[in-house]
């Protein structure tokens, strides 16, 4: 794994040990950046269900103002911040916690997002984390929540504000683009 463009390019990043996570690739890192290029500058990044926290590290280096990394696994986080470390992001560009996604999403209402990007195991619902984002104020006017699934996986196309403006299939993995 490494970052594909921006300020840290090139930087290979910590992949975690175990099989139970599956990393986004470069590859569709890459298309997924493609497509919200004109988002991410100077944006307010949620990295859902963060893993090894390279897609908010893609977000930083592609000139994201700050980059929040969400994770329940001590490890991943643990990673998150070694990569953070690799790439010498400074501290107040990033906020790394430890909590379910739920969890974190029903406590942190306050200041909302231009980019969240949800990435859980495949195995797991998507629902509650999209009725959370789509009945709140999560998102900026202007905001895009992604979903990362896999390609059988049918998300709805309407939750609350939320309406799915693109769905873009690569491999055994889709993401779903949302606008509210």
């Amino acid at each position: 794994m490494r970052v594909i463009a921006g300020a840290f390019k090139g930087r290979n990043l910590k992949s975690p040990p175990s099989m139970q996570v599956r990393p986004t690739s470069d590859r569709l890192r890459e298309t997924l950046f493609n497509v919200i290029a004109a988002h991410v500058p100077d944006a307010r990044f949620l990295d859902l269900c963060a893993g090894s926290g390279a897609v908010g590290l893609e977000a930083l280096s592609r000139g994201a103002a700050h980059a929040t990394f969400v994770d329940r696994s001590r490890r991943s986080c643990q990673l998150i911040e070694s990569n953070l470390e690799l790439c010498r992001v400074p501290e107040e560009q990033r906020d790394i916690y430890c909590a379910e996604a739920v969890e974190f999403l029903k406590q942190n209402q306050a200041t909302p997002w231009d980019i969240i990007y949800f990435d859980p195991p495949y195995k797991e619902s998507y629902s509650r984390t999209l009725e959370i984002v789509g009945s709140s104020k999560l998102l900026n006017d202007d905001g895009l929540f992604i979903a990362e699934h896999h390609h059988k996986t049918e998300l709805p196309e309407t939750v609350g504000c939320l309406t799915r403006a693109r769905i873009l299939k690569q491999g055994d993995s889709a993401l779903s683009f949302y606008v509210c």
